[in-house]
């Protein structure tokens, strides 16, 4: 990848001896630890920042500010409070980074809050080996094994959860937590403490300074919008913004409102046609989903060639930390519909919200009836069992259910594979991984941690922001636009909303995929699209860094 960390808990002898040296921006080596780090952002305000003395080394790869302004270098700044803070020194960052110091005894790797970068290792010969490109650490293994749980969840749900890899040999740092040479373990930077406070005025003051934060990135500056509320709010507080984009057909409702929104804010608006590439079938795609999350949220991919600037802002995961994304809701069945009512669910379940609302859930065990191969006896039992795991392990994160699910769902998050993408070709900023907004999630209880309040937020920012609805939210408030939402998709001749993102079906069909890449595996044909590209996903992914062929990865469960 171009943006990259890798190194080992070794010497610079054992750097080299796995991986060229000279590919490397920066290569810095203490007594413990050497680390390798790529970023055309190297040395940049906000951005990757190295340090090395005569006692040790730190590296903060990512993005990354600190509370005293004055500080001129993160690394510099970090490796000198490790050794009287100790690990308790990384939570005073700000950002979305992966930090490496090397001082004193125990050299350490540590990742943000919450993980917004995924760091990788396994053991080789007895060296333990770490980067934040899966495949250059899966490639140190001579002889990698598939994964059958890993794989399962891939393929039932689109994410691998916790710690794990598609592969055995290869772990994850943990969520909120660190890795040494011989061991890992978690902190305590992500955990729900609710309190009151004035939630409204509070959000918006931490929206403006996140962005003010994030405001002299370099080069060119541009902006994906979409016709939702999130991407909006930095055309409203950038003013030096040289284009925004959109992912959609030209004469789509996404690409009408967005196209209205960039005229409001004076900015110029190109549109990303997704015809003829939106699969993201190829492995240089497919690579940033690391077959532990979908390629398919790299939506913008096929437009890149288009987008003419240096530095990218997104709203990715803003309705996740802000809104009500993973906040269980209460309803009431009229005549076989889910008819939203106001408030939370009063019994919510952590795996029914997953599974079926927000993960992309599907019940292999009924789809492959026709297939030779060994499921799980029941699908959603193995998916239940594996999503209550991850909750139990982190049970001191949280105080009730409520703040269960959204955990469980932040820890493995669908579609970080959108920002991977972006961070690797751009300059990225990820406003939605500021400390402050963090803060506000866990410190706002989930009755307040609503739509509402994050759109009173957005217009204490900018009383004009919300001028121009989302297609699919005409309504004012959420519960009318859900009940219009089922009430059209109910009845017949009654056009349903547009959905923001093109139509998966459609465009797998007109790029015959199973045509060009699943011929030789005709067992999968008849399964929904997104299941058949979570197969092309582990299919590419495995061919790429294995001797072997993998044709249908259904072969792996036999």
């Amino acid at each position: 990848m171009n943006t990259e960390l890798f190194g080992v808990f070794g010497d610079a002898t054992d750097l080299r001896s796995i991986r060229d040296t000279d590919t490397f921006d920066r290569v810095l080596a203490g007594p413990r630890l050497a680390v390798g780090v790529s970023d055309e952002a190297l040395g940049h305000h906000g951005r990757t920042r190295v340090h090395q003395t005569d006692s040790g080394c730190c590296v903060v790869w990512g993005e990354a500010y600190l509370p005293e302004q004055d500080a001129e270098n993160p690394a510099a700044w970090l490796l000198e409070r490790y050794q009287t803070d100790g690990a308790d020194a990384v939570g005073e960052l700000n950002g979305s980074y992966v930090v490496t110091i090397d001082v004193d005894e125990q050299p350490i790797v540590v990742s943000d809050p919450v993980r917004s970068w995924e760091c990788f290792h396994t053991d080789v010969g007895g060296t333990r080996v770490f980067g934040t490109d899966p495949t250059e650490v899966v490639a140190t293994d001579p002889d990698p094994t598939v994964h059958r749980q890993s794989l399962l969840e891939f393929l039932h749900m689109g994410v691998v959860l916790g710690d794990r890899t598609l592969y055995e040999s290869v772990d994850r740092v943990p969520f909120d937590g660190y890795l040494t040479a011989d061991a890992s373990g978690l902190l305590d930077r992500f955990v729900y403490e609710p309190r009151r406070f004035d939630y409204v005025d509070s959000l918006a003051d931490r929206l403006e300074r996140a962005i003010d934060r994030r405001r002299s990135q370099p080069g060119r500056s541009g902006v994906l919008l979409s016709a939702g509320y999130d991407s909006r709010l930095f055309l409203s507080e950038l003013d030096d913004l040289e284009r925004c984009y959109t992912v959609g057909r030209p004469e789509s409702d996404e690409v009408r409102i967005s196209s209205r929104i960039a005229d409001q804010y004076g900015v110029p608006h190109s549109v990303i046609d997704p015809d003829g590439g939106y699969m993201n079938t190829d492995g240089d795609t497919i690579q940033y989903g690391g077959s532990i999350r979908e390629a398919l949220h790299v939506h913008h991919e096929n437009g890149d060639d288009g987008m003419a600037v240096d530095s990218v802002y997104h709203g990715l995961l803003f309705d996740t930390f802000l809104s009500a994304h993973f906040r269980p809701e209460r309803s009431t069945d009229v005549f076989g519909l889910s008819i939203p009512r106001r408030g939370l669910d009063p019994d919510p379940d952590l795996a029914e919200t997953l599974l079926f609302e927000k993960f992309g859930f599907w019940q292999l065990d009924e789809l492959l009836e026709s297939v030779e191969m060994t499921l799980p006896e029941d699908s959603v039992s193995f998916c239940r069992e594996a999503l209550e795991e991850q909750r139990d392990r982190h049970a001191h994160r949280f105080d009730s259910e409520y703040n269960a699910i959204p955990m469980v769902g932040i820890q493995n998050q669908p579609t970080l594979s959108f920002r991977n993408h972006l961070a690797d070709q751009y300059v990225e900023s990820f406003v939605a991984a500021d400390s402050e907004l963090l803060a506000w999630h866990l410190q706002t209880p989930p009755e307040h941690r609503s739509r509402q309040t994050y759109l009173d937020a957005l217009e204490r920012v900018d009383d004009d922001l919300l001028r121009h609805r989302p297609p699919d939210r005409p309504r004012k408030t959420f519960r009318r636009n859900q009940i219009e939402k089922t009430i059209r998709r109910a009845v017949p001749g009654v056009k349903s909303f547009e959905t923001p993102w093109p139509d998966r079906k459609e465009h797998y069909r007109r790029e015959r995929v199973d045509e060009r890449f699943l011929a030789d595996a005709p067992s999968v044909h008849d399964l929904p699209p997104r299941v058949k590209l979570r197969f092309m996903d582990v299919r590419c992914w495995l061919n790429d860094l294995s001797d072997s062929s993998v044709s249908n990865p259904v072969t792996l469960l036999g």
